[in-house]
């Protein structure tokens, strides 16, 4: 069933505008009585149409329900700029594992340095990436790529969630096991970029409250790390 995301909903009257009215309509050739899902805040509204028109799509609601593909926890990354490419395919696995939002972040180690007027450019392709992983995965929202932040800003940002986890590939961290998350409905995921983090930015971290994990004897890639956290976390939250 094709599956359509807006962020505001009245369900006495569904409709489908833009662009994807005209997907339904031209692309799909969709017909009234078919079936459509429209997902809207983690809940997932399925629907058949009743009228199509030139560039609106109107609904009949069937039934409404939270959308299982959702995590109950919800996963921001907090991952340092790596090279774009790399970042691309960080954002759409971890969007289908179920992250709930992407912050990228600049740290002292990142080769990458964007300046953050041409990043704010290439965000729009970023939740684009985003928004068809999400698709593809039928979650029931799609993630957001946020702007650039810094180091500083990023701590300030995950101090306000549950719990804050910092992969750091130091000895000294505790297994991803180990870590508290019975209760827990906001984690921060803060991971470095091709270079890792300094010491002086560890303890930064640390300081805030992250719990410094190790993921083994292993170094995993910088595109390999993100992906391999957020499935842990997945996995210890019953999320798999």
């Amino acid at each position: 069933m094709p599956r359509f995301f807006t962020n505001e909903l009245n369900e006495e009257q569904i409709t489908l505008t833009g662009s994807d009215a005209h997907h339904i309509g031209r692309s799909l050739r969709m017909r009234p009585g078919e079936a459509v899902t429209v997902c809207c805040c983690g809940i997932d509204y399925n629907c058949v149409i009743s009228k199509i028109t030139e560039d609106t799509v109107y609904l009949d609601l069937v039934e409404k329900f939270r959308c299982a593909a959702e995590p109950t926890v919800e996963v921001t990354l907090f991952q340092a700029i790596p090279k774009l490419d790399k970042l691309e395919l960080i954002i759409q696995k971890c969007v289908e594992l179920g992250a709930a939002r992407i912050v990228p972040v600049l740290t002292r180690r990142c080769i990458s340095r964007p300046d953050p007027k041409d990043l704010a450019k290439k965000l729009v392709r970023l939740n684009k990436i985003a928004e068809e992983a999400a698709k593809q995965s039928g979650r029931g929202r799609i993630p957001e790529v946020c702007p650039m932040v810094s180091f500083k800003e990023a701590l300030s940002m995950m101090a306000e969630l549950d719990r804050s986890i910092i992969l750091y590939e130091e000895e000294g961290g505790v297994r991803f096991g180990q870590v508290p998350l019975e209760g827990v409905k906001s984690v921060g995921l803060l991971i470095g970029s091709e270079g890792g983090f300094d010491a002086e930015e560890a303890q930064a971290a640390a300081d805030m409250g992250a719990v410094r994990v190790w993921l083994g004897k292993r170094i995993l890639r910088c595109e390999t790390a993100p992906i391999t956290a957020v499935s842990i976390l997945m996995f210890l939250t019953n999320n798999m």
